[in-house]
């Protein structure tokens, strides 16, 4: 049986879609596919992570309540709220349903092997995977790895900022349903991305339609009660730092990385935008990247004993 990491060479040929079996085979071919130096920083990192026996590992706030029960449930409410009060609601239905016709119209444009980054409960990769696409989810949500697995799609719990399979040889990248927001910085994320991507590959992002470009300090908030209700604050109450960009803002974050503009479209009230990876070797993360990198390994329990087997 093939694995949905994407192949040495530039083949495109598609494979079959998933099966029940197929994260564990994932799980096993993301550790061949590491250098050992990196295998062995897991393993340093797992030890470091779990402890002894019984000891419970750092739990990130997507991978607790409430985000994690609204997957579960498969509805809201579930917002993101900022440190004055003000709250974004997150999208949960939508994300549990079927992919839609915006989402479509994203999914039709993807190229050779798809890492959904920030897969979420997994509509994009289990509708890329019946599309014939070789396709893998990654989250640092244990709730949605979960159930982007039980729905035919198969998914790794990590960061975008940890070690993965097949970097540099992905054919698409997908950053949608806010998460060009990841990490804060829109410049870090884009630079890690020109990592993860082959020559000339496709990084597609949705942005907010409108025009704004900020940066803010979030937590996870279920609205059913207000901060001073709630009793001592646990994993989901840490804020973590969000971005929420438009177009304009995205291209000129692109532009000052090497980005190419490929195309623009919207559709059911949705913004998207697609990049050409910029043309340059694939290098050492910057500083910048560096530095996102160290803050996400000490909020996010990303390490391979929590990856079902």
């Amino acid at each position: 049986m093939s694995t949905m990491l994407p192949p040495s060479s530039s083949s495109g040929t598609a494979t079959a879609p998933a099966t029940a079996q197929e994260p564990r085979e994932t799980t096993e071919a993301l550790e061949a596919d590491r250098p050992a130096e990196a295998r062995a920083r897991a393993r340093a990192d797992q030890r470091a992570e779990t402890g002894p026996r019984g000891t419970e590992a750092r739990t990130a706030p997507w991978g607790t309540d409430p985000y994690a029960n609204a997957l579960r449930n498969g509805r809201g409410p579930l917002f993101l709220r900022r440190s004055d009060g003000w709250l974004l609601p997150l999208e949960v239905e939508r994300w549990c349903s079927d992919a839609g016709a915006a989402d479509l119209s994203a999914l039709h444009r993807c190229e050779g092997p798809v890492l959904d980054i920030g897969c979420g409960p997994g509509r994009l990769v289990a509708e890329l995977t019946a599309l014939g696409h070789r396709a893998l989810g990654i989250d640092v949500s244990e709730a949605a790895v979960a159930r982007t697995r039980r729905i035919g799609g198969s998914a790794l719990l990590r960061s975008v900022f940890d070690p993965l399979p097949g970097e540099g040889r992905w054919g698409t990248l997908l950053l949608v349903d806010g998460n060009i927001g990841i990490g804060g910085d829109p410049a870090a994320l884009l630079d890690r991305a020109a990592d993860l991507l082959s020559t000339g590959g496709l990084l597609i992002a949705e942005t907010s339609p409108l025009d704004i470009d900020e940066r803010a300090q979030v937590r996870l908030d279920d609205g059913r009660r207000a901060p001073a209700e709630k009793a001592a604050p646990g994993p989901a109450d840490r804020p973590f730092p969000w971005a929420r960009i438009g177009t304009p803002a995205l291209l000129r974050y692109a532009g000052a990385c090497g980005w190419r503009p490929a195309d623009q479209w919207s559709a059911e009230g949705r913004a998207f935008v697609s990049l050409r990876r910029p043309r340059r070797p694939v290098r050492e993360r910057s500083a910048r990247t560096s530095s996102q990198s160290a803050e996400s390994a000490n909020s996010t329990p990303v390490i391979s004993s929590q990856l079902e087997r």
